[in-house]
């Protein structure tokens, strides 16, 4: 995809240095949140797909890889004064307990009753910065796990992945709902126009999923996503369907209820269960990634929200 334009002095700067061949150069904090958060996502997708005219070399850059290492550790403290429950003897029913809490507005209550299909374009726009890609960043855990919690993994990840067909994959299901919304399918189409809180969630899992110290974390950060997914999957499916979306597009948020009420119990107990118990010095881990991937959603969520309710779009662009 096309590289994005800049939001702040450090972005700008680390868009500039990629356009060229791999060589040294300096670079001033992040001006801001949306500064801070382009960056990160900018020299994560390196390892992703990648950039247009941008030299692979530039993916595994000791100088690049420093830069991205000051900009993660922001990320990071932020993270850490996030309040994770203490109690780590018993973890898949600490995070039955914590995925079934209130926290924030629903926006899955507020689409599947009131959206307007403007506002459920908006919606999709911001997901598609993930769901054109969705699996992949958990996808790196894989190879950093063994036993009965590697085996748990790839069964949920076989399921994202279509059983190994392409169009029932869930990254190509989305693509059906984007067509009928009229979105452009492109993968990167939207990341201009989304803000730092759509960035935020997406650098999150590959904060976890691209270092292997993390790998507790993006077990929980997976299970907490599966084990919330169900219930809104059916309200925004009920909400397109009540905007006139047909069986096409809304086939990707019935899929999900139906995969996701068998995926929350093998996160939680094959995988998470069964990794703690192989790695107990780790489970707090797990509860930090469940934790951070819920506040972020929440925080993202009334983002939305309340732009929507100024009657202003949610998007930057």
């Amino acid at each position: 995809m096309k590289l994005p334009a800049p939001r702040g002095t450090h972005s700008d700067v680390v868009i500039a240095a990629l356009t060229q061949d791999p060589h040294p150069f300096t670079v001033a904090a992040p001006d801001s949140e949306e500064d801070l958060h382009l960056s990160l996502f900018v020299l994560y997708e390196l390892h992703y797909r990648g950039w247009d005219g941008v030299d692979d070399r530039w993916e595994w850059d000791p100088g690049l890889l420093g830069v991205r290492a000051g900009l993660e550790a922001r990320f990071e403290a932020e993270l850490r004064r996030l309040p994770v429950p203490a109690d780590t003897s018993d973890v898949p029913r600490t995070l039955i307990a914590m995925t079934n809490e209130s926290g924030g507005p629903s926006l899955s209550g507020y689409i599947r009753g009131r959206a307007t299909l403007d506002q459920f374009r908006e919606f999709a726009t911001h997901r598609s910065v993930y769901h054109l890609r969705e699996a992949d960043p958990h996808t790196f855990a894989i190879p950093r796990l063994s036993g009965a919690a590697k085996a748990a993994l790839i069964e949920i990840q076989i399921d994202e992945y279509g059983q190994g067909t392409a169009r029932r994959m869930h990254q190509e299901m989305f693509k059906a709902t984007m067509t009928a919304l009229g979105l452009d399918t492109t993968y990167g189409a939207y990341v201009d126009a989304v803000g730092w809180q759509t960035l935020a969630n997406n650098n999150l899992m590959s904060l976890f999923g691209l270092h292997r110290r993390w790998r507790g974390a993006l077990l929980g950060h997976l299970a907490a996503y599966e084990m919330t997914s169900t219930g809104p999957n059916r309200n925004y499916g009920n909400g397109l369907r009540r905007l006139g979306g047909d069986a096409a597009a809304t086939r990707f948020y019935d899929e999900h209820v139906e995969a996701d009420a068998v995926h929350e119990q093998i996160a939680a107990y094959d995988m998470c269960g069964s990794f703690c118990a192989a790695e107990p010095e780790l489970a707090a881990d797990v509860l930090f990634g469940a934790r951070c991937v819920l506040t972020l959603e929440d925080r993202w969520a009334e983002h939305v929200l309340s732009r929507w309710a100024a009657g202003e779009t949610s998007l930057r662009a």
